[in-house]
């Protein structure tokens, strides 16, 4: 039996190369982004296989969300991968920051996870159950920060691992993992030239950490090689 996979912000980066993982992997794949007009990579991969569906939403449109979990209603999905993300600006220093443009950095790296977990958890709990998996990072994390700045993604990525947590401690008595993950310093427009891994390198760890996630293992944060990484 096919299992299936909803992720969202899968037309390019690490997305894609997920995609790409679990389509490899035999997955049932439903991807999505805001503009399936402009996912050249996604809308080549439709014709070679039959196990990618391409869906459009704007993961801050709540309303969209919803129609899309009632269109999707009958399907059980065993993972939903909280993709999507948004860096906003970079260079500026403490006094100068945009409003904004943090607001816009929360809707999506931290309001639309919880939003798609909430739509889509009677599809997860079908799935024989499910998993949530949010693509956080490691600026999140308190421990590791010791250069300061970066207050608009560090405080969304620090508030969706608190998201997680939540999620963890509320779905996990129905038998639901919700994990944060680190993708690793990636070679993306986000991750820039300088990093250290591919998207297939990340997306690949990803999915073995995915794929080996123990019930013992929900609410925790995780590196895509595999280790711990502190809150």
């Amino acid at each position: 039996m096919n299992k299936n996979v909803l992720i969202t912000g899968a037309n390019r980066g690490i997305g894609l190369a997920l995609v790409n993982a679990y389509l490899t992997d035999d997955w049932q794949v439903y991807a999505c982004c805001r503009e399936t007009e402009q996912a050249e990579a996604l809308k080549q991969l439709q014709t070679t296989t039959e196990s990618l569906t391409l869906l459009e939403l704007d993961v801050t449109d709540h309303q969209a969300i919803s129609e899309l979990s009632q269109a999707l209603a009958e399907t059980p999905f065993d993972l939903l991968i909280n993709n999507a993300g948004y860096y906003g600006p970079k260079g500026y220093g403490f006094g100068n920051t945009d409003v904004e443009e943090w607001r816009k950095v929360f809707e999506i790296n931290t309001i639309a996870p919880l939003k798609l977990a909430e739509a889509f958890y009677p599809q997860l709990k079908a799935g024989r159950p499910g998993v949530i998996a949010c693509m956080s990072s490691k600026v999140g994390s308190m421990t590791e920060n010791t250069s300061g700045g970066g207050y608009i993604y560090r405080s969304s990525k620090a508030a969706l691992n608190s998201v997680v947590k939540s999620l963890s401690n509320d779905l996990l008595p129905q038998g639901i993992i919700s994990v944060a993950l680190h993708p690793g310093w990636v070679q993306t427009e986000m991750g820039g030239p300088n990093a250290i891994i591919s998207t297939p390198e990340s997306a690949q760890g990803l999915k073995a950490v995915i794929d080996a996630l123990t019930t013992e293992q929900s609410g925790g944060f995780y590196n895509y090689d595999g280790s711990l990484i502190p809150w």
